[in-house]
């Protein structure tokens, strides 16, 4: 059994679980969010694309429902001694198998929590649990509670964190390596990818994100792979990711030649984010670190390029993306806690002029303001 925690460690985190459920007068918690059962329990699968919960009730007793292929997965990567498989037939209806078990643990006319806000629990399966459960129990959305204790994390998991930071620097070597005319983006992204898998860390979760001419401006990925032209801009997103822990960084790397106006735009985002990180500290909000970078960018000119938020938290998160609760933007009432994580991300993609600039890092907030994670520096690299 591969556990990447202690036994303590484990505990600990139950043992907060149960108090945040005994505050919301919770009998039992549903999860379906991956990332809440590998927090707990060290369970490690992309089995949740198909229906599985993991119950806890206010005694302490942990049930996997799950199906076949991952009852080892459980076994072996996870501490769940309880684990329980529903079949694979045409027409089966799993919310049968986790009623059973509600009654086994005497949940009937209880209160139970569930994590409505999760990627396996497609509209089809939240259809059918809350039929399952229609005047069987009392059932709310709980879908933050255990995310709200990930939020912070701990020693044990910073040793990970700072792992996936080294391995996003080193990313970012082979980015500037390998960044140059005529070079492919598919190239680029391997090379990018193969030394955080050398390193021992994993797949991000989600892809890397790689533009360049016009793509450049885009900041999600897509599947278009070119050469880059005599004077072009390439705009990479990459997260360093070990044992499932991201830390991500963004840049533009001008190609041959900046554009002046490039220049400008990096200067720019190189003075929001250092507004941002001056605003990242215990007590202020997240939407007070959002609004400082709306100001900046704005007092500058480049209210039309910038975007509606400027981060968000980042941890142990699995596909189809690497972002995690809470998000920066205006108004959130979040307050900054010494152990939060945040990527912040300076974006300007000005249309008019076709050109992109980003700069982005990942921080770690302490008891007396924050530490950049990556060790690289934020000049303007032309390639």
């Amino acid at each position: 059994m591969a556990l990447h925690f202690s036994k303590e460690e484990f505990s600990k985190r139950k043992k907060n679980v149960l108090i945040s459920m005994k505050e919301q007068d919770l009998d039992a918690l549903l999860m379906f969010r991956q990332e809440s059962m590998y927090w707990l329990t060290g369970y490690d699968t992309f089995g949740y694309v198909f229906f599985q919960s993991l119950v806890l009730d206010k005694k302490g007793n942990l049930i996997l429902l799950t199906r076949a292929p991952d009852l080892r997965q459980a076994q072996n990567t996870s501490n769940i001694g309880d684990i329980r498989i529903w079949v694979d037939k045409d027409g089966i209806n799993p919310t049968d198998d986790l009623k059973q078990i509600l009654n086994e643990l005497d949940l009937k006319g209880k209160n139970i929590g569930i994590e409505y806000e999760a990627y396996g629990m497609t509209g089809r399966n939240a259809l059918r649990l809350n039929k399952s459960l229609d005047n069987y129990c009392k059932v709310e959305d709980q879908s933050e509670l255990i995310t709200k204790l990930r939020v912070i994390k701990s020693n044990e998991e910073l040793v990970y964190v700072r792992k996936a930071a080294e391995l996003a620097d080193k990313a970012l070597n082979e980015a500037w390596k390998h960044s140059k005319a005529g070079a492919n983006e598919g190239k680029i992204l391997a090379e990018m990818q193969k030394t955080v898998l050398e390193g021992g860390g994993d797949y991000p979760a989600n892809e890397y994100i790689i533009g360049s001419g016009s793509n450049a401006l885009l900041c999600r990925y897509q599947s278009e792979k070119r050469n880059l032209s005599d004077k072009d801009q390439l705009s990479l997103e990459w997260a360093g990711t070990y044992k499932h822990y991201h830390s991500a960084m963004f840049r533009t790397i001008p190609i041959g030649k900046a554009d002046p106006k490039h220049i400008k735009m990096h200067e720019a985002c190189v003075e929001a984010l250092n507004n941002c990180v001056n605003n990242l500290v215990p007590g202020k909000t997240a939407g007070e670190v959002f609004d400082t970078h709306a100001k900046t960018f704005d007092d500058l000119g480049f209210n039309k390029a910038r975007m509606n938020a400027c981060g968000y938290s980042l941890g142990s998160t699995f596909s189809p993306n690497w972002m995690d609760w809470p998000m920066l933007y205006t108004g959130n009432p979040y307050i900054i806690t010494p152990g939060n994580v945040f990527f912040m991300h300076m974006i300007l993609m000005d249309s008019d002029n076709n050109l992109a600039m980003n700069l982005g890092e990942t921080y770690l907030v302490t008891e007396n303001g924050n530490e950049r994670l990556g060790n690289q520096k934020l000049d303007l690299v032309v390639l």
